[in-house]
């Protein structure tokens, strides 16, 4: 049982290098494979984005569309069947996660960010549970926290919130690995990681 954080920036080469770690978990024999989407087809840019990972997929592999309540994993029956699962990916469960629980983000108190947060990473620890069961998870995200600060208030707290989900994934996960203009760099294998 290991859970693998694959994280980078946009178009780093994460969910490339995700993909070809489950075929290669999926031919030595740990299938069947669960899906995870999390990304709502909510534009254009995001339905071509969907398009395109749907057809780098094999069809065999089962889909699970689902971006929140992940305590109800376990009873998926595709979730439920799977050795190996991929979850691509947590930023864009987070966005997703956001939009639901506060519609006026220029407005929001703190009090109440704080709320959303500790009900986000309540969930994540529900996936993290749930992952933690299968043979081999795969778990995509994005690093936000290395650019430009957002000058828009949802962006800042975005952010913020992004960054203490993917160091609570990092720490559970057993393997990090960081994406660079597609070249991937372990920088966690399990017992190496110091946590801060």
């Amino acid at each position: 049982m290991s859970i693998t954080l694959v994280t980078g920036g946009a178009r780093s080469g994460k969910s490339r290098y995700a993909e070809k770690q489950v075929l290669i978990s999926e031919a030595a024999g740990h299938g069947p494979v669960a899906y995870i989407a999390t990304a709502i087809p909510f534009d254009d840019g995001m339905k071509d984005r969907i398009a395109k990972h749907q057809a780098r997929r094999p069809k065999r592999w089962a889909t699970v569309e689902q971006y929140k309540n992940f305590r109800t994993l376990l009873q998926h029956p595709a979730f439920a069947e799977a050795q190996t699962v991929l979850f691509d990916c947590l930023t864009v469960m987070i966005t997703n996660q956001m939009m639901d629980l506060e519609k006026d983000w220029d407005h929001v108190s703190m009090e109440r960010a704080g709320e959303i947060e500790e009900q986000i990473l309540k969930d994540t620890a529900d996936l993290l549970h749930a992952m933690a069961l299968k043979r081999e998870s795969y778990i995509v995200t994005n690093e936000v926290g290395m650019g430009l600060v957002p000058a828009y208030r949802m962006g800042n707290l975005f952010r913020d919130i992004a960054g203490r989900v993917n160091q609570m994934v990092a720490a559970e996960a057993d393997r990090v690995v960081f994406c660079v203009s597609g070249i991937p760099m372990t920088i966690k294998n399990s017992g190496t990681f110091e946590k801060i």
